[in-house]
């Protein structure tokens, strides 16, 4: 087998982010997140704050809020430069070691 076929395909990242409607930022993340869900191998998962009450406590008006595979990275606008070094950075760090 060549060097293509020992690729490990990793099982996808779980990313959650919290919004809320009207929220032109939250707007704004969900499509840097859905253009890079390919790439990165993304499961992407929106939440509503206001559909629950302790999440309005947790996170106010601080949205959007993306957590990726259970820790909170972003808030409020997200960068796209900073979103891809993060992802790019974590790719190469659960490739297996050769």
């Amino acid at each position: 087998m060549g060097w293509f076929g020992n690729k490990r395909k990793r099982p996808p990242r779980q990313v959650v982010m919290y919004t809320r409607q009207g929220c032109h930022l939250c707007d704004e993340a969900w499509q840097l997140l859905t253009d890079m869900q390919a790439k990165h191998a993304l499961k992407l998962t929106a939440v509503d704050v206001d559909s629950q009450p302790d999440l309005i406590q947790q996170f106010g008006e601080r949205v959007p809020v993306i957590v990726i595979d259970g820790k909170e990275r972003f808030w409020g606008r997200t960068n796209r430069v900073l979103l891809e070094r993060f992802l790019q950075a974590t790719d190469v760090e659960d490739r297996p070691k050769q």
